[in-house]
């Protein structure tokens, strides 16, 4: 992020956005939106970063901050104390795949399709994801669908039994099968060929998982995704939002949030 103080600079930042209405209307954000004001935290001194969080950031948001650099929770724990915010923080292990183009292929089972997620399916993900079941998630959601690359296994009648998206940084994000499909290696199918996409796109392959599910983390191993040593923070201040009545309580696979 740079941030911009000289006056000139200000004024053609402002040109700029005037001259690109309505579309960048979408800089405007919702301040109780925390699935849409997210930061992501790369820094190298542990000082920059705790300057940048106490100038750079509208504390009296509901916001969401990612990082897997240590000293990120402490840092902003330690700011929201003095800003009277609150955090929720969450912790994953970050697992990359040097070179996706080495998986092997899977063999698909025929009682499924494979497509990619479009609007449609929407609400059944917000349904089913552990952070959504309301409004704010589902337009978070449509949005990931719209604009980033995803994969599903359909059913002979169209509906989707298992998915996964990708997210705004590039991640794979939201895998999910439903619960009367699951066993049958649809995860394991949609991750190579999301792994394989993003990878001929040329992006990095990644995704986090929950240092307690451990069995995400035993497949993504047996698949030749490799640990970073770090630990990946999801730090939610001013996170509380209403919850619809989820189909499950807990989403397969990826990360939660």
């Amino acid at each position: 992020m740079l941030l911009l103080s000289c006056s000139s600079k200000l004024r053609l930042l402002e040109g700029t956005l005037l001259r690109s209405l309505p579309e960048t209307l979408l800089v405007a954000s919702d301040d109780s939106d925390f699935y849409a004001n997210t930061y992501a935290v790369h820094y190298r001194d542990l000082g920059a970063c705790r300057a940048l969080l106490g100038s750079a950031i509208n504390w009296d948001q509901a916001f969401r901050i990612y990082g897997l650099r240590d000293g990120l929770y402490e840092a902003s724990r330690d700011i929201a104390q003095t800003k009277g915010a609150k955090l929720d923080v969450l912790r994953f292990f970050t697992y990359f795949h040097p070179d996706p183009s080495s998986l092997p292929e899977i063999q698909l089972d025929p009682a499924v399709r494979l497509s990619s997620l479009d609007v449609s399916h929407v609400d059944l993900l917000n349904e089913t994801w552990v952070s959504g079941g309301n409004k704010r998630s589902r337009k978070y959601l449509a949005h990931l669908t719209r604009h980033f690359p995803s994969a599903c296994l359909l059913d002979a009648t169209g509906h989707p039994v298992s998915w996964v998206t990708s997210d705004v940084f590039g991640a794979l994000r939201h895998a999910y099968t439903l619960p009367q499909h699951r066993g049958r290696g649809y995860n394991t199918v949609l991750t190579n060929v999301m792994a394989k996409r993003l990878h001929s796109l040329g992006y990095p392959i990644y995704s986090n998982v929950a240092v307690d599910n451990f069995h995400t983390q035993r497949l993504k191993e047996r698949w030749g995704f490799q640990r970073l040593p770090s630990l990946c923070y999801l730090i939610q201040c001013n996170a509380a939002v209403d919850r619809a009545p989820m189909q499950t309580p807990r989403a397969e696979g990826e990360s939660p949030a």
